[in-house]
């Protein structure tokens, strides 16, 4: 199994929406509601949009024999944001400081099933990784997927939980994480 690995920009994304599309909806397959909800009430292509609008937004994909196979996608956090507004309990200001280049969101990422368990997720969070300018990236776990193996990747790639999160109007109750782009 040879995947090879391609990043783009929110100038490219017309050029690879297709790619995004079809993972997703392989991904999400069995589980309809999430395909079209997956937390946000949204289709996933509204909401892909919306992330690639964002600053700083990029993906990066993995192909094998042309097919693409997933995806890691996400962006840099404003300084205006309002990113850690929602966690449950308050965080200290140096957490919780953003500039614009500091922090980047990684937003979701996809692995189709037979390239699940090879290292195709973790080359894809690499790749995506190597192209980010902040210092650190964070993003939200939901701890009942895979009861639990979901935030146990994440952890097994360097992140830390920092917080509970929840969306306004939402019941799930999400693990905030943080780790450094860069490993030292």
């Amino acid at each position: 199994m040879t995947v090879e690995f391609s990043m783009a920009d929110s100038e490219h994304l017309p050029n690879v929406k297709h790619s995004l599309l079809e993972v997703h909806a392989e991904v999400w397959r069995k589980d309809a509601e999430r395909a079209l909800d997956a937390g946000s009430g949204e289709p996933f292509e509204a909401r892909l949009e919306a992330a690639a609008s964002r600053p700083g937004w990029t993906v990066a994909i993995g192909y094998e024999n042309s097919r693409p196979v997933g995806y890691c996608h996400g962006f840099s956090l404003a300084a205006d944001t309002d990113w850690w507004s929602n966690t449950i309990l308050s965080l200290p200001k140096y957490v919780t400081w953003e500039t614009g280049q500091r922090t980047a969101v990684l937003s979701e990422i996809a692995v189709r099933k037979p390239w699940r368990g090879t290292g195709v997720a973790a080359q894809l969070h690499e790749v995506w990784l190597s192209v980010r300018p902040e210092e650190r990236v964070t993003l939200l776990v939901d701890s009942a997927v895979g009861d639990g193996a979901l935030q146990a990747a994440c952890e097994a790639w360097g992140y830390r939980r920092v917080a509970d999160h929840r969306e306004p109007r939402e019941s799930t109750v999400y693990t905030a994480m943080i780790r450094p782009v860069r490993h030292p």
